[in-house]
């Protein structure tokens, strides 16, 4: 037969399917976050970027600007001083100085790529070329000339050269502040653009989340629903249980009722009748003179086995819980307790002066039947107590032992077959719909303590009429020892 697959969805359980959407939700939004913190990341370190390459621009430009002009004051000293021995140190100034601006202009970095300033650098070297050109052509026509005025050397041959690097540095310094104005533009308009996009995935984050809360509520929902279809299943097959086992134990309790009527009827009578002729017998054979031992012996097994007979009768359904009542059938265990095993046994009672429904009885006695038993068995006791207590339609029972004691975890590891009386016991609490509580360890005895709901019945018999048949069991307690 073919196995039918089930969707992979039906094998996930309510907490599965909830971390799998708070997975799915986390991971959406981590996914978003990073994205964006990743953008602005990469906007900030460009913009860092841009900012830097302009300030390094603008103090090269600057110490550029600043250079030709400490060159032209230089040349101007250099024409002004009439020492003769000064001459080698402005030139080597000059050198020093114009040195000082090719390195400067060497590390000049455009603040864009492409950068559209490429040609007005260049011609800016050009322009400084020239002009330390011009300077030493016209520091070596004052030395070869000293007659020309310095102030027409400078004004005619020096500052055209200046201004026009001037103009040119400034023309790239007006070219570097509109790059990077446009650049800010630009990086605004970045930052626009990464905020609607943030708030598109912030809205797009936020939908799927609801999404997945929504599928994963119908899921749970689902889950929820078929879990309380299985259990609202599992109580009606327990309710079930529970209808087989109050008829297998009615059933078990009209079959034990009618063993026990023929073993009394039947096979009593048939061993009286038996014994009844062996006493004719041997009356006849003893008026004759003969010897009657065999006879003898024949009517002691008979008493033996009429003795087994009855005792089997009582065990199997006692004819005075029919016919007296619980006190009377549980007075009678105590007795047989005290007489097989030697354990004193008592009985307290309270508000037990009328009878009780059929079902109920049964099912107590059936219940102190099976403690009676575990504790003639297993608990090496010599003392038991059995109470009896009706309040309203409550019945409380309690049987109480001092013997050995047991711990019931232990006991239902090592062996199930132990706690069968505790099982029987738990299955008649069950069937009457009352509850069980059992407070046993090892050395201090066992207590057990039932409590079931009493239905208001009319009584059959009143204490007086069982106390007219002189069994005296309605009293407050009877001790058995």
């Amino acid at each position: 037969m073919a196995t039918m697959q089930r969707d992979p969805l039906e094998r996930l359980s309510i907490r599965a399917a909830l971390g799998l959407g708070f997975g799915l939700v986390l991971g959406l939004w981590v996914f978003t976050g990073y994205a964006l913190t990743g953008r602005m990341a990469e906007i900030e370190v460009q913009t860092s970027a841009v900012t830097a390459r302009y300030l390094r621009a603008q103090d090269v430009l600057s110490a550029t600007r600043s250079q030709v002009n400490v060159s032209s004051i230089l040349l101007r000293d250099a024409l002004l001083d009439p020492d003769p021995d000064a001459r080698p140190r402005y030139r080597q100034r000059l050198e020093d100085n114009y040195r000082t601006i090719d390195e400067a202009l060497d590390s000049y970095i455009p603040i864009v790529e492409p950068d559209g300033n490429s040609a007005r650098v260049s011609q800016l070297r050009t322009e400084l070329a020239a002009f330390r050109a011009v300077t030493f052509e016209v520091l070596n026509a004052h030395y070869a000339d000293a007659s020309m005025s310095p102030s027409d050397l400078l004004a005619s041959r020096i500052s055209p050269r200046r201004a026009a690097a001037i103009a040119i540095s400034d023309e790239i310094r007006a070219f570097n502040r509109e790059a990077l104005l446009q650049h800010q533009i630009a990086t605004a308009a970045i930052h626009r653009t990464a905020e609607r996009q943030w708030w598109l995935g912030l809205g797009g984050a936020l939908a799927a989340t609801l999404a997945i809360a929504l599928l994963a509520i119908l899921y749970a929902g689902r889950l929820e629903d078929r879990l309380r279809g299985e259990r609202d299943k599992d109580a009606r097959h327990t309710r079930d249980l529970q209808r087989l086992s109050a008829r297998l134990v009615s059933a078990q309790e009209e079959e034990r009722r009618s063993i026990s009527r023929e073993l009394h009827d039947e096979v009593g009578q048939l061993l009286t009748a038996i014994k009844v002729e062996l006493q004719l017998a041997r009356a006849t054979l003893h008026a004759h003179g003969e010897a009657t031992a065999s006879l003898d012996d024949l009517q002691h097994l008979t008493d033996g086995a009429l003795r087994t007979v009855r005792d089997l009768s009582q065990l199997l359904r006692p004819a005075m819980l029919d016919d007296l009542g619980l006190s009377a059938a549980i007075d009678w265990l105590l007795r047989g307790l005290a007489r097989r095993h030697h354990v004193q046994g008592e009985l307290f009672q309270e508000g037990m002066a009328h009878r009780l429904d059929t079902d109920t009885e049964v099912a107590v006695f059936r219940i102190v039947q099976e403690a009676l038993t575990n504790i003639a068995r297993h608990a090496h006791a010599t003392r038991c107590a059995v109470r009896l207590v009706r309040r309203g339609s409550l019945l409380s029972v309690s049987i109480e032992d001092d013997g050995a004691g047991f711990n019931r975890d232990i006991v239902a590891q090592q062996d199930f077959r132990h706690g069968l009386g505790l099982i029987g016991i738990r299955e008649r609490v069950i069937q009457c719909e009352g509850t069980l509580a059992i407070d046993s360890s090892p050395g201090r005895g066992t207590r057990i303590e039932v409590t079931l709901p009493v239905p208001p019945t009319p009584a059959s018999k009143s204490a007086e009429e069982i106390e007219a048949a002189g069994l005296g069991i309605e009293a407050p307690r009877v001790s058995h020892g």
